[in-house]
């Protein structure tokens, strides 16, 4: 599914956010899928930044506005006003720190105790490209999933592996989600149902768009 690079032309706008610990890799899983960016430079901001791209899913524009915690989860700052209207997440540690995934169950508590119960939800082992320290082996993680009923991805953002990948099966889950309820509740009316939340970012590029706003406030 190829990028669509319109201003506002998108049928459905999803909210999604990144979650866990400081340095597993969040920003630049957002840059990759984003813009196709990697920084070797490791900066903690404090505030929420996120970034938006669309994709085509069944002929429909999805646009993905994408939140990243940018430093927050350090300070445990992150309230439920980063939470209110995801209806994706991806749950992100670091193969090679064991620690990370450790604390992927509080994080997915966190997450399930401020989002509905339908939220789309991706494990994602990030920095799999440096297989000599891994920490985490893929069974155990395959194995949390399962339990967790999550999807489960391994990436690196360095490599680009997997990256546009978890995106578009969360994004297409998203959506086939969305569109069930609808036929559910007997109509068609896809649009009208929480979309995540909506905001103003501006700009041209629909791709390369990044914001910064400042710490989130309950």
């Amino acid at each position: 599914m190829a990028a669509y690079r319109a201003d506002d032309d998108y049928d459905f706008l999803y909210k999604v956010v990144l979650i866990g610990d400081s340095g597993v890799g969040k920003s630049n899983l957002l840059s990759r899928f984003t813009r196709n960016e990697f920084s070797l430079e490791s900066k903690s901001t404090i505030g929420v930044e996120f970034a938006t791209r669309s994709i085509r899913v069944d002929e429909k524009v999805v646009k993905a506005q994408i939140w990243d915690t940018a430093g927050q989860e350090r300070y445990r700052a992150i309230t439920s006003a980063y939470y209110r209207g995801a209806v994706g997440a991806f749950l992100v540690y670091d193969v090679t720190r064991r620690v990370t995934f450790e604390n992927v169950e509080r994080w997915l508590k966190e997450l399930r105790d401020h989002t509905d119960a339908n939220i789309v939800c991706m494990l994602v082992g990030n920095k799999a490209d440096l297989r000599h320290l891994r920490a985490v082996s893929t069974e155990d993680a395959t194995a949390f999933a399962e339990r967790e009923n999550t999807f489960f991805m391994e990436t690196s953002a360095l490599e680009a592996l997997n990256v546009e990948d978890a995106f578009t099966q969360v994004l297409s889950q998203i959506y086939r989600v969305a569109s069930k309820k609808a036929l559910d509740v007997g109509g068609d009316d896809h649009a009208a149902l929480p979309k995540g939340q909506s905001i103003n970012v501006g700009g041209k590029d629909d791709v390369s768009e990044v914001k910064k706003v400042g710490c989130c406030s309950s």
